[in-house]
Protein backbone atom coordinates (compact mmCIF):
# COMPACT_ATOMS: atom_id res chain seq x y z
CA UNK A 1 0.00 0.00 0.00
CA UNK A 2 1.40 3.33 -1.08
CA UNK A 3 2.37 5.89 2.08
CA UNK A 4 1.33 8.71 0.41
CA UNK A 5 -2.82 7.09 0.01
CA UNK A 6 -5.17 8.33 2.13
CA UNK A 7 -8.73 8.38 2.96
CA UNK A 8 -10.64 11.39 2.94
CA UNK A 9 -14.45 12.18 3.31
CA UNK A 10 -16.06 13.69 0.29
CA UNK A 11 -17.98 16.39 1.55
CA UNK A 12 -18.32 18.88 4.57
CA UNK A 13 -20.10 21.21 6.37
CA UNK A 14 -20.41 24.71 4.51
CA UNK A 15 -19.15 27.45 6.77
CA UNK A 16 -21.28 30.20 4.63
CA UNK A 17 -24.27 28.86 5.87
CA UNK A 18 -26.27 32.44 6.49
CA UNK A 19 -25.19 33.32 3.22
CA UNK A 20 -27.80 31.07 1.58
CA UNK A 21 -30.74 31.37 4.31
CA UNK A 22 -30.00 34.84 5.99
CA UNK A 23 -30.34 33.28 9.23
CA UNK A 24 -27.82 31.25 12.20
CA UNK A 25 -25.88 28.20 9.90
CA UNK A 26 -28.21 25.91 12.53
CA UNK A 27 -32.14 27.32 11.97
CA UNK A 28 -35.05 25.99 14.00
CA UNK A 29 -36.08 22.43 13.15
CA UNK A 30 -38.81 23.20 10.83
CA UNK A 31 -36.48 25.31 9.01
CA UNK A 32 -33.91 22.35 8.69
CA UNK A 33 -37.09 20.28 7.52
CA UNK A 34 -37.83 22.97 5.03
CA UNK A 35 -33.94 23.19 4.04
CA UNK A 36 -34.09 19.73 2.42
CA UNK A 37 -34.84 20.41 -0.66
CA UNK A 38 -33.91 16.61 -2.36
CA UNK A 39 -36.64 15.67 -0.34
CA UNK A 40 -39.42 17.28 -2.27
CA UNK A 41 -37.47 17.69 -5.67
CA UNK A 42 -37.84 13.64 -4.91
CA UNK A 43 -41.49 13.83 -4.30
CA UNK A 44 -41.07 11.68 -1.01
CA UNK A 45 -44.90 12.11 0.20
CA UNK A 46 -45.63 9.39 -2.98
CA UNK A 47 -42.60 7.48 -2.57
CA UNK A 48 -43.31 6.21 0.99
CA UNK A 49 -46.31 5.04 -0.01
CA UNK A 50 -44.42 2.65 -1.78
CA UNK A 51 -41.45 1.84 0.13
CA UNK A 52 -39.39 3.31 3.15
CA UNK A 53 -36.35 0.83 3.00
CA UNK A 54 -37.94 -1.22 5.85
CA UNK A 55 -35.88 -4.46 6.68
CA UNK A 56 -33.09 -3.31 4.26
CA UNK A 57 -29.97 -2.55 6.20
CA UNK A 58 -27.49 0.00 5.04
CA UNK A 59 -23.55 -0.19 6.03
CA UNK A 60 -22.27 3.20 6.09
CA UNK A 61 -18.16 3.02 6.41
CA UNK A 62 -17.43 6.17 7.60
CA UNK A 63 -16.48 8.19 11.23
CA UNK A 64 -18.86 6.27 13.76
CA UNK A 65 -22.22 7.52 13.88
CA UNK A 66 -24.27 8.97 16.72
CA UNK A 67 -27.00 6.46 17.31
CA UNK A 68 -28.31 8.88 19.90
CA UNK A 69 -29.09 12.13 17.67
CA UNK A 70 -32.94 12.27 17.96
CA UNK A 71 -33.59 11.93 13.88
CA UNK A 72 -31.73 8.75 14.00
CA UNK A 73 -32.17 7.14 17.19
CA UNK A 74 -33.30 3.61 17.10
CA UNK A 75 -32.25 3.44 13.43
CA UNK A 76 -28.70 2.71 14.20
CA UNK A 77 -27.14 -0.94 14.95
CA UNK A 78 -23.92 -1.34 17.13
CA UNK A 79 -21.76 -1.71 14.10
CA UNK A 80 -17.99 -1.78 14.56
CA UNK A 81 -15.07 0.58 15.25
CA UNK A 82 -11.94 -0.13 13.56
CA UNK A 83 -10.44 2.84 15.73
CA UNK A 84 -10.90 1.21 18.84
CA UNK A 85 -12.61 -2.11 18.47
CA UNK A 86 -15.78 -0.99 19.71
CA UNK A 87 -19.21 -0.47 18.79
CA UNK A 88 -19.85 2.67 15.90
CA UNK A 89 -22.71 4.30 17.27
CA UNK A 90 -21.75 7.18 19.45
CA UNK A 91 -19.64 9.80 18.16
CA UNK A 92 -16.10 9.80 17.52
CA UNK A 93 -15.43 13.22 18.95
CA UNK A 94 -16.17 15.90 16.37
CA UNK A 95 -15.96 13.98 13.53
CA UNK A 96 -19.63 14.13 12.16
CA UNK A 97 -19.31 12.70 8.94
CA UNK A 98 -20.64 9.67 9.07
CA UNK A 99 -23.67 10.73 11.25
CA UNK A 100 -24.30 13.15 8.59
CA UNK A 101 -24.46 10.38 5.55
CA UNK A 102 -26.72 8.06 8.27
CA UNK A 103 -29.06 10.83 8.74
CA UNK A 104 -29.50 11.43 4.88
CA UNK A 105 -30.09 7.54 4.13
CA UNK A 106 -32.03 6.26 7.34
CA UNK A 107 -33.25 9.92 9.52
CA UNK A 108 -36.37 9.64 10.42
CA UNK A 109 -36.66 13.39 12.10
CA UNK A 110 -38.35 14.30 15.61
CA UNK A 111 -41.30 15.49 17.25
CA UNK A 112 -44.42 15.06 16.26
CA UNK A 113 -44.76 12.20 13.39
CA UNK A 114 -41.59 13.00 12.54
CA UNK A 115 -41.83 16.49 11.27
CA UNK A 116 -38.94 17.80 12.86
CA UNK A 117 -35.59 17.52 12.17
CA UNK A 118 -33.55 15.91 9.36
CA UNK A 119 -35.45 13.04 7.39
CA UNK A 120 -33.46 10.50 4.99
CA UNK A 121 -34.93 8.99 2.03
CA UNK A 122 -35.46 5.77 3.45
CA UNK A 123 -36.47 6.67 7.06
CA UNK A 124 -37.30 2.65 7.67
CA UNK A 125 -33.66 1.21 6.61
CA UNK A 126 -31.24 0.43 9.51
CA UNK A 127 -28.28 2.05 9.82
CA UNK A 128 -25.13 -0.44 10.14
CA UNK A 129 -21.91 1.95 11.09
CA UNK A 130 -18.97 0.94 10.42
CA UNK A 131 -16.26 3.12 12.09
CA UNK A 132 -12.71 3.86 10.32
CA UNK A 133 -10.30 6.61 11.12
CA UNK A 134 -10.81 9.09 7.25
CA UNK A 135 -7.75 10.60 7.73
CA UNK A 136 -4.99 7.83 8.56
CA UNK A 137 -2.99 7.49 5.24
CA UNK A 138 -2.73 3.67 5.48
CA UNK A 139 -6.31 2.99 6.75
CA UNK A 140 -7.63 0.10 4.34
CA UNK A 141 -11.29 -0.33 3.58
CA UNK A 142 -10.94 -3.90 3.04
CA UNK A 143 -11.65 -5.48 6.71
CA UNK A 144 -14.71 -2.99 7.51
CA UNK A 145 -16.41 -3.82 4.10
CA UNK A 146 -16.16 -7.41 4.98
CA UNK A 147 -17.36 -6.60 8.00
CA UNK A 148 -20.42 -5.29 6.50
CA UNK A 149 -21.23 -7.96 4.24
CA UNK A 150 -21.00 -10.30 6.64
CA UNK A 151 -23.07 -8.55 9.56
CA UNK A 152 -25.94 -8.22 6.81
CA UNK A 153 -25.81 -5.27 5.12
CA UNK A 154 -26.74 -5.31 1.21
CA UNK A 155 -25.76 -1.62 0.37
CA UNK A 156 -22.94 0.09 1.62
CA UNK A 157 -22.21 3.57 1.59
CA UNK A 158 -18.66 4.76 0.89
CA UNK A 159 -18.84 8.70 0.86
CA UNK A 160 -14.88 8.63 0.90
CA UNK A 161 -12.13 9.01 -1.60
CA UNK A 162 -8.75 7.09 -1.84
CA UNK A 163 -5.68 8.53 -3.52
CA UNK A 164 -3.41 5.84 -3.51
CA UNK A 165 -3.37 2.30 -4.96
CA UNK A 166 -5.98 -0.45 -4.46
CA UNK A 167 -4.75 -3.14 -2.97
CA UNK A 168 -5.15 -6.75 -3.63
CA UNK A 169 -7.04 -6.63 -0.50
CA UNK A 170 -9.63 -4.21 -1.16
CA UNK A 171 -10.45 -5.54 -4.38
CA UNK A 172 -10.70 -9.09 -2.80
CA UNK A 173 -13.29 -7.53 -0.39
CA UNK A 174 -15.60 -5.76 -3.29
CA UNK A 175 -15.63 -9.03 -5.60
CA UNK A 176 -16.59 -10.65 -1.73
CA UNK A 177 -18.91 -8.07 -1.35
CA UNK A 178 -20.48 -8.70 -4.83
CA UNK A 179 -20.50 -12.73 -4.93
CA UNK A 180 -22.74 -11.87 -1.58
CA UNK A 181 -24.86 -10.17 -3.45
CA UNK A 182 -23.99 -6.52 -1.70
CA UNK A 183 -24.19 -2.86 -3.76
CA UNK A 184 -21.58 -0.70 -2.77
CA UNK A 185 -22.08 2.66 -3.92
CA UNK A 186 -19.26 5.07 -3.49
CA UNK A 187 -18.18 9.28 -3.96
CA UNK A 188 -16.59 10.27 -7.05
CA UNK A 189 -14.97 13.32 -5.42
CA UNK A 190 -14.97 16.55 -5.50
CA UNK A 191 -11.48 17.51 -7.22
CA UNK A 192 -13.45 18.58 -10.38
CA UNK A 193 -10.81 16.12 -12.38
CA UNK A 194 -11.44 13.18 -14.97
CA UNK A 195 -8.33 11.92 -12.12
CA UNK A 196 -10.19 8.32 -11.01
CA UNK A 197 -10.64 7.75 -7.16
CA UNK A 198 -11.17 5.06 -5.57
CA UNK A 199 -13.16 2.83 -4.36
CA UNK A 200 -15.80 4.68 -6.85
CA UNK A 201 -14.01 3.82 -9.64
CA UNK A 202 -12.88 -0.42 -8.56
CA UNK A 203 -15.28 -2.00 -11.11
CA UNK A 204 -18.43 -3.10 -9.77
CA UNK A 205 -18.65 -0.46 -7.62
CA UNK A 206 -21.58 2.33 -8.37
CA UNK A 207 -20.04 5.39 -8.85
CA UNK A 208 -21.73 8.76 -8.15
CA UNK A 209 -21.53 12.12 -8.43
CA UNK A 210 -23.28 15.39 -7.77
CA UNK A 211 -25.69 18.17 -8.83
CA UNK A 212 -27.32 21.09 -8.04
CA UNK A 213 -30.66 21.88 -7.76
CA UNK A 214 -31.11 22.54 -11.19
CA UNK A 215 -30.44 18.85 -12.50
CA UNK A 216 -26.69 19.82 -13.58
CA UNK A 217 -23.53 18.49 -12.83
CA UNK A 218 -22.16 19.70 -9.71
CA UNK A 219 -18.49 21.96 -11.34
CA UNK A 220 -16.36 20.03 -8.77
CA UNK A 221 -17.49 16.71 -9.35
CA UNK A 222 -14.83 14.48 -10.15
CA UNK A 223 -16.03 12.80 -13.29
CA UNK A 224 -14.63 9.80 -15.79
CA UNK A 225 -16.36 7.14 -17.62
CA UNK A 226 -17.02 4.61 -14.29
CA UNK A 227 -19.77 7.54 -13.42
CA UNK A 228 -23.12 5.96 -13.21
CA UNK A 229 -25.34 8.26 -11.62
CA UNK A 230 -25.77 11.46 -10.14
CA UNK A 231 -27.60 12.56 -6.98
CA UNK A 232 -28.38 15.99 -4.80
CA UNK A 233 -25.25 17.14 -3.32
CA UNK A 234 -25.34 20.90 -2.64
CA UNK A 235 -26.79 22.52 0.08
CA UNK A 236 -27.76 19.78 1.52
CA UNK A 237 -28.75 19.58 5.04
CA UNK A 238 -28.07 16.63 7.56
CA UNK A 239 -27.22 16.02 11.61
CA UNK A 240 -24.50 16.76 13.21
CA UNK A 241 -22.41 16.27 15.89
CA UNK A 242 -20.73 19.10 17.04
CA UNK A 243 -24.43 21.20 16.40
CA UNK A 244 -27.48 19.17 16.04
CA UNK A 245 -27.69 20.55 12.23
CA UNK A 246 -25.00 20.53 9.17
CA UNK A 247 -24.84 22.12 5.93
CA UNK A 248 -22.54 20.62 3.42
CA UNK A 249 -22.05 20.19 -0.68
CA UNK A 250 -20.36 17.32 -1.91
CA UNK A 251 -20.49 14.06 -3.84
CA UNK A 252 -20.60 11.78 -0.51
CA UNK A 253 -24.45 13.72 -0.05
CA UNK A 254 -25.16 12.37 -3.32
CA UNK A 255 -23.64 9.08 -2.60
CA UNK A 256 -25.99 8.74 0.50
CA UNK A 257 -28.92 9.42 -1.53
CA UNK A 258 -28.23 6.98 -4.17
CA UNK A 259 -27.62 3.95 -1.42
CA UNK A 260 -30.97 5.12 -0.16
CA UNK A 261 -32.74 4.68 -3.16
CA UNK A 262 -31.15 1.46 -3.56
CA UNK A 263 -32.26 0.70 -0.29
CA UNK A 264 -35.77 1.73 -1.28
CA UNK A 265 -35.68 -0.77 -3.83
CA UNK A 266 -34.08 -3.75 -2.51
CA UNK A 267 -37.38 -3.40 0.18
CA UNK A 268 -39.62 -3.18 -2.35
CA UNK A 269 -38.06 -6.02 -4.68
CA UNK A 270 -36.36 -8.42 -2.38
CA UNK A 271 -35.89 -10.99 -5.42
CA UNK A 272 -33.07 -8.92 -7.25
CA UNK A 273 -29.57 -8.89 -7.51
CA UNK A 274 -27.67 -5.78 -6.67
CA UNK A 275 -27.03 -5.39 -10.12
CA UNK A 276 -30.47 -5.62 -11.29
CA UNK A 277 -31.29 -2.91 -8.46
CA UNK A 278 -28.41 -0.42 -10.00
CA UNK A 279 -30.25 -1.49 -13.16
CA UNK A 280 -33.28 0.15 -12.01
CA UNK A 281 -32.10 3.24 -10.51
CA UNK A 282 -29.23 4.07 -13.79
CA UNK A 283 -32.55 2.78 -16.47
CA UNK A 284 -35.05 5.37 -14.81
CA UNK A 285 -32.68 8.04 -14.17
CA UNK A 286 -33.37 11.35 -15.40
CA UNK A 287 -31.32 13.90 -17.72
CA UNK A 288 -31.72 17.62 -18.27
CA UNK A 289 -32.86 18.79 -21.59
CA UNK A 290 -29.45 20.07 -22.75
CA UNK A 291 -28.26 16.17 -22.48
CA UNK A 292 -30.89 14.74 -24.95
CA UNK A 293 -29.39 12.78 -27.61
CA UNK A 294 -26.04 12.37 -26.20
CA UNK A 295 -24.58 8.92 -25.51
CA UNK A 296 -24.76 7.56 -22.26
CA UNK A 297 -23.38 6.78 -19.70
CA UNK A 298 -21.62 10.42 -20.29
CA UNK A 299 -18.79 11.10 -18.44
CA UNK A 300 -20.25 13.91 -16.55
CA UNK A 301 -23.53 12.71 -15.80
CA UNK A 302 -23.11 9.33 -16.25
CA UNK A 303 -26.81 7.65 -17.05
CA UNK A 304 -28.57 10.77 -14.89
CA UNK A 305 -29.91 11.86 -11.83
CA UNK A 306 -31.32 9.66 -9.33
CA UNK A 307 -35.06 9.25 -9.96
CA UNK A 308 -36.20 6.95 -6.68
CA UNK A 309 -39.99 6.88 -7.56
CA UNK A 310 -39.53 6.02 -11.14
CA UNK A 311 -37.14 3.36 -10.07
CA UNK A 312 -39.87 2.15 -7.69
CA UNK A 313 -42.72 2.08 -10.14
CA UNK A 314 -41.26 1.76 -13.27
CA UNK A 315 -42.40 -1.72 -15.29
CA UNK A 316 -39.01 -3.05 -16.60
CA UNK A 317 -37.28 -6.53 -16.94
CA UNK A 318 -35.31 -7.43 -14.65
CA UNK A 319 -32.15 -7.97 -16.37
CA UNK A 320 -29.01 -9.46 -16.23
CA UNK A 321 -27.98 -10.28 -12.57
CA UNK A 322 -24.99 -7.82 -12.92
CA UNK A 323 -26.98 -4.65 -14.27
CA UNK A 324 -24.71 -1.83 -15.65
CA UNK A 325 -22.01 -3.37 -13.66
CA UNK A 326 -19.05 -5.41 -15.34
CA UNK A 327 -19.33 -9.29 -14.59
CA UNK A 328 -16.69 -10.74 -12.10
CA UNK A 329 -13.54 -11.97 -13.39
CA UNK A 330 -14.66 -15.75 -12.31
CA UNK A 331 -17.91 -15.31 -13.51
CA UNK A 332 -20.08 -15.09 -11.01
CA UNK A 333 -22.82 -13.34 -10.81
CA UNK A 334 -23.74 -10.28 -8.25
CA UNK A 335 -25.73 -12.89 -6.13
CA UNK A 336 -24.26 -15.01 -3.31
CA UNK A 337 -22.52 -18.34 -4.28
CA UNK A 338 -24.91 -19.90 -1.82
CA UNK A 339 -27.72 -18.34 -3.60
CA UNK A 340 -25.74 -19.51 -6.88
CA UNK A 341 -25.35 -23.09 -5.43
CA UNK A 342 -28.90 -23.28 -4.35
CA UNK A 343 -29.89 -22.26 -7.24
CA UNK A 344 -28.26 -24.25 -9.39
CA UNK A 345 -28.54 -27.39 -7.31
CA UNK A 346 -32.95 -26.19 -7.88
CA UNK A 347 -32.50 -25.96 -11.67
CA UNK A 348 -30.94 -29.44 -11.39
CA UNK A 349 -33.56 -30.99 -9.63
CA UNK A 350 -36.01 -29.32 -11.22
CA UNK A 351 -34.18 -31.01 -14.47
CA UNK A 352 -34.07 -34.41 -13.45
CA UNK A 353 -37.90 -34.43 -12.16
CA UNK A 354 -38.70 -33.57 -15.76
CA UNK A 355 -37.21 -36.13 -17.31
CA UNK A 356 -38.18 -38.99 -14.74
CA UNK A 357 -41.70 -37.61 -15.22
CA UNK A 358 -41.53 -37.75 -19.17
CA UNK A 359 -39.80 -41.22 -19.19
CA UNK A 360 -42.57 -42.35 -16.72
CA UNK A 361 -45.24 -41.16 -18.37
CA UNK A 362 -44.14 -42.55 -21.70
CA UNK A 363 -43.66 -46.12 -20.23
CA UNK A 364 -47.16 -45.84 -18.38
CA UNK A 365 -48.88 -44.51 -21.65
CA UNK A 366 -47.45 -47.86 -23.38
CA UNK A 367 -48.86 -49.96 -21.39
CA UNK A 368 -52.06 -48.35 -21.42
CA UNK A 369 -52.13 -48.56 -24.88
CA UNK A 370 -50.86 -52.41 -24.65
CA UNK A 371 -53.61 -53.16 -23.03
CA UNK A 372 -56.01 -51.32 -25.07
CA UNK A 373 -54.99 -52.94 -28.13
CA UNK A 374 -55.24 -56.40 -26.23
CA UNK A 375 -58.70 -55.67 -25.19
CA UNK A 376 -60.17 -54.85 -28.62
CA UNK A 377 -58.47 -57.26 -30.39
CA UNK A 378 -59.89 -59.97 -28.04
CA UNK A 379 -63.37 -58.28 -28.16
CA UNK A 380 -62.93 -58.06 -32.00
CA UNK A 381 -62.53 -61.92 -32.53
CA UNK A 382 -65.59 -62.43 -30.79
CA UNK A 383 -68.30 -59.39 -31.59
CA UNK A 384 -66.60 -58.04 -34.54
CA UNK A 385 -65.81 -54.04 -34.86
CA UNK A 386 -66.82 -51.47 -32.35
CA UNK A 387 -69.51 -48.73 -33.73
CA UNK A 388 -68.08 -45.52 -35.02
CA UNK A 389 -64.84 -43.92 -36.96
CA UNK A 390 -61.37 -43.77 -35.85
CA UNK A 391 -60.72 -41.75 -32.93
CA UNK A 392 -57.08 -39.00 -32.40
CA UNK A 393 -56.08 -36.94 -29.00
CA UNK A 394 -56.90 -33.54 -29.45
CA UNK A 395 -54.58 -30.50 -27.51
CA UNK A 396 -56.58 -27.85 -25.14
CA UNK A 397 -58.25 -25.46 -27.46
CA UNK A 398 -57.48 -22.17 -25.64
CA UNK A 399 -55.78 -19.86 -26.91
CA UNK A 400 -52.31 -18.61 -25.31
CA UNK A 401 -49.02 -17.33 -25.76
CA UNK A 402 -45.49 -15.33 -24.44
CA UNK A 403 -46.54 -11.68 -23.20
CA UNK A 404 -43.19 -10.02 -23.78
CA UNK A 405 -42.55 -7.43 -20.97
CA UNK A 406 -42.64 -3.99 -22.01
CA UNK A 407 -39.32 -2.42 -23.39
CA UNK A 408 -36.45 -0.91 -21.00
CA UNK A 409 -37.62 3.19 -21.03
CA UNK A 410 -35.63 5.58 -23.12
CA UNK A 411 -32.40 6.51 -21.69
CA UNK A 412 -33.31 10.07 -22.64
CA UNK A 413 -36.08 10.04 -19.97
CA UNK A 414 -36.93 13.15 -18.57
CA UNK A 415 -38.20 13.91 -14.81
CA UNK A 416 -41.45 12.10 -13.70
CA UNK A 417 -41.10 12.13 -10.28
CA UNK A 418 -43.59 14.50 -8.29
CA UNK A 419 -42.95 17.86 -7.11
CA UNK A 420 -40.08 20.36 -9.07
CA UNK A 421 -36.38 21.03 -8.75
CA UNK A 422 -36.61 24.81 -7.22
CA UNK A 423 -34.59 27.75 -8.78
CA UNK A 424 -30.34 27.22 -7.37
CA UNK A 425 -29.16 29.00 -4.63
CA UNK A 426 -25.46 30.63 -4.78
CA UNK A 427 -22.91 27.38 -5.67
CA UNK A 428 -20.42 26.91 -2.99
CA UNK A 429 -16.69 26.11 -3.09
CA UNK A 430 -16.12 22.27 -1.74
CA UNK A 431 -16.52 21.89 1.61
CA UNK A 432 -13.75 20.24 3.45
Amino acid sequence: MSFTRTLRAVGGAVVAGALLFGTAPVASADQIRHDQWPLRSFGVDDIWKVSTGKGVTVAVIDDPVDGSHPDLKGNVLPGKSFLDGGTADRPDGKNEHGTAMASLIAGHGHGPGGGDGVKGLAPDAKILPVGIDLGDKEESYAEPLRYAVDHGAKVVNMSFEDFGDTSSAEKAAVDYARKHDVLLVAASGNSGSSIPHLPSSVPGVLAVGAADIDLKVWKFSSYGSHIKLLAPGLHIRSAGVETPYRLANGTSDSTAYVSAAAALVRAKFPDLTAGQVANRLVKTAVLPDSMKGKKLPDRHYGYGIVNPWQALIKKMPKGSENGPLPALKDGSSNASSKDAQQAAESDKGMSTGVIIGIVGGVVGLLVVVLIVVLVVKKKNRRNGPPPGGPGGYGGPGGPGGFVPHPPYPGHQQQPSAPGAYPSAPPTQPPGR
